[in-house]
């Protein structure tokens, strides 16, 4: 059995089943109140302290609010109160943040977790959530309509089909190698390689014409499947 996650601009494949994705919106930069409702569509959704702001501004119906409430707006909060919406309010001062604490909470109820609002902002933040995130069971994508992070783990596979084509399509280690990397679809196809973490040169790949399909399969180790779709010129290769 197999299972897809959709987004705005394309759809990952699983080869694995899993319950109806969890999406969890944080609160780095805020994703397009258009895309948001989109990628939501149908589907169970946390905001996660500054997250609640993005949420209330597109209108998305809430299950679940998670944080300290340090970064929220007040307003929002209270309104979120208001709403009976149901709070698992932690204090500010704790060991794990507040996304750790939301990825742990949602993956009881399905392995699969769609992550928004995670780019951008503080990198700090953005470094926490992506190690966090490659690290946690299941399969986690961190996605807005500007940029997509996925991660396979030993002896994974993903395709994932685009009907936006990214600027750049690059490929990043999480641990110090990355062994049986096969990647097709794209203009530099990989098969069997080997990545190591201390130079991460599988950067700035692109689509090979006509293809909108990229494969991707690893042996050992975890590996970020990014793609952007940043303005800008277009991307070379480095």
């Amino acid at each position: 059995m197999s299972s897809r996650l959709f987004l705005p601009q394309g759809s990952i494949l699983f080869p694995t089943e899993w319950a109806a994705p969890q999406v969890l919106v944080l609160g780095g930069r805020a994703p397009s109140a258009s895309w948001l409702r989109t990628a939501v569509k149908n589907l169970s959704v946390t905001a996660v302290d500054h997250g609640l702001d993005a949420c209330r501004g597109a209108g998305i119906r809430l299950e679940r609010l998670i944080g300290d409430g340090d970064s929220a707006d007040p307003a929002n909060w209270s309104w979120a109160e208001s709403q009976g919406i149901p709070i698992e309010r932690y204090p500010a001062e704790k060991d794990d943040t507040d996304t750790q604490l939301a990825i742990a909470a949602a993956q009881q109820e399905s392995s699969c977790l769609l992550l928004t609002g995670a780019f951008g902002g503080r990198f700090d933040h953005a470094y926490s959530t992506l190690f966090s995130a490659s690290r946690a069971d299941g399969h986690i994508v961190l996605a807005d309509e500007q940029e997509m992070c996925l991660f396979l783990h030993a002896n994974e596979s993903v395709t994932v089909q685009f009907t936006q084509k990214p600027k750049a399509i690059s490929l990043l280690p999480f641990t110090a190698e990355v062994t049986g990397v096969t990647l097709s679809g794209v203009h530099w196809p990989l098969r069997d390689a080997v990545l190591a973490q201390e130079r991460p040169n599988a950067i700035s790949n692109e689509l090979e014409p006509p293809n909108d399909t990229v494969t991707l399969r690893i042996g050992t180790g975890i590996l970020g499947l990014y793609a952007c779709w940043i303005n800008g010129p277009t991307l070379s290769r480095h």
